[in-house]
């Protein structure tokens, strides 16, 4: 946009037209509010994780036995398959932001928005594949 100044000679060009908030979110409900939702969950399981995995660890980091028995236990099994889907939510959900902030068409951030959850299903389908995986180790 054109820097306006308060000389009436001087041409202007028109403002830029933005969609409103409502019109421009092709998925109901996802957007600043899911991301600092997601923000705020990522912020308290990732301390979890962080102190349950590195920091009352001997040497800091799990052997292979070590977390197999971790991830069996059945309060952390949830809460790391909790973690995964909220992490993974949350960096999509920021990642759709950037992609949004190129001013995509409506029709191309709907396409993006497909895409991205698409990617979200895979993920938690291998995610949840590999917790699985792990829990029947035991």
């Amino acid at each position: 946009m054109a820097l306006q100044t308060e000389d009436p000679g001087m041409s202007r060009q028109a403002p830029v037209e933005r969609w409103a908030p409502e019109e421009r979110d092709t998925l109901p409900g996802v957007g600043w509010g899911w991301q600092a939702l997601t923000g705020i969950a990522v912020l308290f399981l990732v301390t979890l994780h962080m102190i349950a995995n590195h920091f009352v660890v001997t040497g800091g980091l799990r052997d292979y036995q070590q977390v197999i028995d971790y991830i069996t236990n059945p309060i952390i099994l949830p809460l790391e398959t909790l973690f995964l889907i909220v992490v993974s939510w949350h960096g999509l959900l920021g990642l759709r932001a950037v992609i949004f902030d190129f001013g995509l068409s409506t029709r191309a951030e709907r396409a993006v928005t497909r895409v991205l959850l698409v990617v979200w299903v895979a993920t938690m389908v291998y995610g949840v594949a590999l917790l699985a995986i792990l829990v029947t180790r035991r």
